[in-house]
C-alpha cells in the first residue's frame, strides 16, 4: 500500500484520566451518551439472593450467556441454550448423556416472572425489564459502551467517549485537533492503485464533543473513488444536533457536501457503504490535483456547526462558534 501523508496544523486535546471497569473502559460513572451526564442508577429490591440464584440457573454452562426459549435439558435435568446444543453435538456437557429434544418448560416459565435491571445500570441506565425484554433493550441501550471508531483494523476495544479518545490518540496515534474548521491536504504517490485499506482518520474537538473525520479510497462498482465523511462520538439523537460541510476543489472547480454526522454507533463500513459523505471519482480527484495527474494532491476543507432552535421562528439557526 502506498504511503499517505497529511498536512495540517495540530493542537493536542488534554489527556483524560482513565479507569477500568470490568471488561469495559470508562473514565467516570456518568452517562457516556456523548453529552450530558446522569447519575448511576441505584437498584434496590430487584436482584435479591433468590432472584440471583434463579438468574444463575438461567446461565448456559457452555457459553455462560443467559438462556432464552427454547431451553433444553438432558434426562438428568442439566440445561443449556439452543445454540450450544448444536455445538456440543447433542451431548450434555455436564453428564455426557444424549440430550434429545426435551424442553425445560419450568425454567422458561420461571424466567417469565423475573424483572431485572439493565446490565448497564452501573453506568447510569435506570431501566428494569421483564427477563425476555431485557436482551433487546441492552442491544440498543444508550448507556452501552461504544466500539472503537478506528477503521484501519478490527479493533475490539470498547468504552466511553473519553476513554476512546485517549485510546485513539495513544494506541492508534490518531491526530487530534481543536476547533470546528479544518483544512487538510491528502497526498498519495500512486493514485491509480486503490486499495480498500487506504484511509485516514482525524479527531476534532469542538462544542464540547468529539468528531471523527474519515478520508479513504476504495472501489465503488468498477471504479475507484475517494470519500470523506464525519462521524459523531456519541449517540444518533445527539448527532442530529450538528451539521458539517466538506469542500474539495482545484483548477477553478469544486465539489461540496453538507450533511449530518453519523453516530459511531453506526460502523465505519456501514456509513461508507451508504455513500453518506463527499464522494470524489478518481478522474475528478486527479483533475483537482493538477499537474501531470501522476500524484494525488487533494485539499479538503470544511466546518462543523451546532444547530440552534429559534423559539420565535421555529427554525434551526447554525451556531458556528466552537
Amino acid at each position: 500500500m502506498e504511503t499517505d501523508s497529511m498536512e495540517s496544523s495540530t493542537r493536542s486535546v488534554q489527556n483524560d484520566e482513565i479507569h477500568h471497569n470490568g471488561t469495559f473502559h470508562f473514565s467516570s460513572t456518568k452517562s457516556h451518551g456523548g453529552g450530558g451526564g446522569a447519575s448511576p442508577a441505584v437498584v434496590t429490591n430487584i436482584v435479591g439472593p433468590t432472584a440471583t440464584s434463579v438468574y444463575e440457573l438461567l446461565e448456559c454452562p457452555v457459553c455462560t450467556c443467559s438462556m432464552y426459549p427454547p431451553i433444553h435439558q438432558c434426562h438428568n435435568g442439566h440445561t443449556l441454550c439452543s445454540t450450544c446444543k448444536v455445538r456440543v453435538h447433542n451431548r450434555c456437557p455436564t453428564c455426557r448423556q444424549e440430550l434429545g429434544d426435551i424442553r425445560c418448560l419450568a425454567l422458561e416459565k420461571v424466567a417469565e416472572s423475573l424483572e431485572l435491571p439493565c446490565k448497564f445500570y452501573n453506568l447510569g441506565c435506570p431501566e428494569i425489564f421483564p427477563y425476555y425484554s431485557k436482551l433487546k433493550h441492552e442491544s440498543l441501550c444508550n448507556f452501552r459502551p461504544y466500539g472503537c471508531p478506528y477503521a484501519g483494523s478490527e479493533c475490539g476495544v470498547v468504552g466511553d467517549i473519553p476513554f476512546l479518545v485517549s485510546h485513539l490518540r495513544d494506541d492508534h496515534k490518531v491526530d487530534m485537533h481543536a476547533g470546528s474548521t479544518f483544512n487538510h491536504r491528502y497526498v498519495k504517490s500512486n493514485p491509480r492503485e486503490v486499495e480498500n485499506a487506504t484511509w485516514m482518520l482525524t479527531v476534532f474537538h469542538c462544542f464540547g464533543q468529539y468528531f471523527c473525520l474519515h478520508f479513504e479510497a476504495f472501489q465503488l462498482g468498477m471504479g475507484p473513488v475517494y470519500m470523506a465523511f464525519l462521524r459523531f462520538m456519541g449517540d444518533e439523537e445527539e448527532a442530529r444536533s450538528y451539521s458539517y460541510s466538506l469542500e474539495v476543489g482545484g483548477s477553478g472547480r469544486k465539489l461540496t457536501w453538507e450533511g449530518t454526522p453519523r453516530s459511531i454507533r453506526d460502523s465505519h463500513r456501514k456509513v461508507r457503504d451508504s455513500n453518506d459523505g463527499l464522494i470524489i471519482q478518481r478522474n475528478m480527484a486527479l483533475f483537482f490535483s493538477g499537474g501531470d495527474r501522476k500524484e494525488l494532491k487533494l485539499r479538503v476543507t470544511g466546518k462543523i456547526w451546532k444547530e440552534q432552535h429559534s423559539p420565535d421562528s421555529g427554525l434551526f439557526m447554525p451556531n458556528l462558534s466552537s
